[in-house]
Order: C-alpha cells, then structure tokens, then sequence
C-alpha cells in the first residue's frame, strides 16, 4: 500500500507540474493529492513536498490557513485566463470552448473564494540600518567603536 501511495502522489506531482503549462489540468489540487498520498506514505517526500522552494510556501498556506497570497492568486487567474482564451482561439468547437469557459469559471471561483494571507513586507518598507559614517565597502562596521 505504502508503494502505491507514493506512485500516486508522484503520478499527481507529475500531472501537477504539467498543469503549471496546460490550462485544463489542476496544479494546485493535484499538489494537494500528492501531499495526501506523501503523508501517507513517506515523511521524507511529504517533507520535501512542503519544504519545496517553487510549491511548498503554496501548499503550506492552503493546509493551514485555506488561504493563498494575493500575488499568487492574482498571477495564476491571469495564467489561467489568458490560456483558457488562447485555447479557446486555437480550437473552433463550440463544446471545447463551452467546456473551457466552465473550467475557468469554476476555478476562478474556487480562487476567488480563498482567503487571502497578508503579504510579507517588502525590503524597501523596512527602516534602513543605521550605518557608521565611516562605513566603507560591504563589511558592516558597528557604531560602538569599542564593540571591536
């Protein structure tokens, strides 16, 4: 059972990842999936799903908190649209643009219906260090002069 989890979190990353390129294929509910059959089936995978630098922040959000950043949700409505018009202007059918526009409405929704988490503050809304007059190059010289 143990093996077949981890194949089917590992197939759900996989068309996950793909997902991140094609408009029809959720990523973030098939991260989810993979997070579910990880944790499962292997701590050492579901802590490196977690901890992953591109999807962990996202996924981490979303178990704990059922909320997602404001940048990241405003970046993935604009992927998903503009790949949902282009699809649409590339195929001609009638029902492959009908089922296009549902895809997108119900995603949209599900994104529009998450709570959004406060952004981190940037670096340029962070007090500036005070610096020693005679700071010079990229060492930081410290203000006490007898602190060495």
């Amino acid at each position: 059972m143990r093996l077949l989890l981890i194949a089917a979190g590992s197939l759900a990353l996989a068309v996950g990842i793909v997902g991140l390129f094609l408009p029809v294929l959720p990523t973030t509910p098939l991260l989810l999936v993979a997070a579910a059959c990880y944790l499962r089936s292997s701590s050492r995978l579901y802590n490196w799903l977690l901890r992953h630098k591109l999807f962990g922040k996202t996924i981490r959000a979303y178990l704990e908190n059922r909320a997602v950043r404001r940048r990241t949700r405003n970046a993935a409505l604009a992927i998903l649209w503009s790949s949902l018009a282009l699809s649409a202007w590339l195929v001609g059918l009638f029902w492959v643009r009908l089922a296009l526009l549902v895809v997108g409405i119900g995603v949209s929704t599900h994104l529009l219906s998450l709570r959004l988490l406060a952004e981190p503050a940037s670096k340029r809304d962070q007090p500036l260090e005070k610096a020693s007059p005679r700071a010079s190059g990229s060492r930081p010289v410290p203000l006490d002069p007898e602190a060495g």
